[in-house]
């Protein structure tokens, strides 16, 4: 059987359309044990998966596609998902175009975990932009419930970063 025919067409519409939709050059979802990570250039439509394919849009067509794993989460469930991040008053998100990094250096301890208290103001993730690195505190004091963004991530303005309750 060939990648193609594994293909959620349903979830890859779905996710196409939240991200042209949004204007996002990325957007990761994961949920159990299912995790697809769809980016873009605004030259040239690419699409990337973390696991287990890789899949790059055809000539012709004009939304990128990825590969996901048969029978994963129905591509309602996936816009959803991203929505609830979006409406949560918990979520912080990115205030700039840039990469994430979740410590102050690579060998270093991560800022935060899922767990950890952080009081407002409190750095939680620094995004390197233009070779500057700005520091982005917590938004709100409360219990980080879910870190949304790995290591060395790109990330777009309004992305979801973490969230805090």
């Amino acid at each position: 059987m060939t990648k193609a025919s594994q293909v959620d067409q349903d979830l890859i519409r779905a996710i196409a359309e939240l991200l042209n939709k949004e204007n996002l050059a990325e957007i990761e979802i994961e949920q159990d044990d299912f995790r697809v990570r769809v980016t873009r250039s605004f030259a040239k439509e690419v699409v990337q998966v973390a696991a287990p394919a890789y899949a790059q849009a055809p000539a012709a067509a004009p939304a990128p596609q990825a590969a996901v794993p048969a029978g994963s989460v129905p591509a309602a469930s996936a816009a959803a998902v991203v929505e609830d991040l979006a409406s949560n008053p918990g979520t912080l998100t990115s205030p700039m175009v840039g990469t994430a990094y979740r410590a102050p250096e690579p060998s270093a301890a991560p800022f935060v975990e899922v767990g950890a208290r952080v009081t407002e103001g409190q750095t939680v993730v620094i995004i390197e932009a233009m070779k500057t690195m700005n520091q982005i505190p917590a938004h709100r004091s409360g219990t980080v419930t879910r870190i949304l963004v790995e290591d060395a991530q790109p990330v777009e303005y309004g992305q979801p970063l973490i969230v805090i309750e």
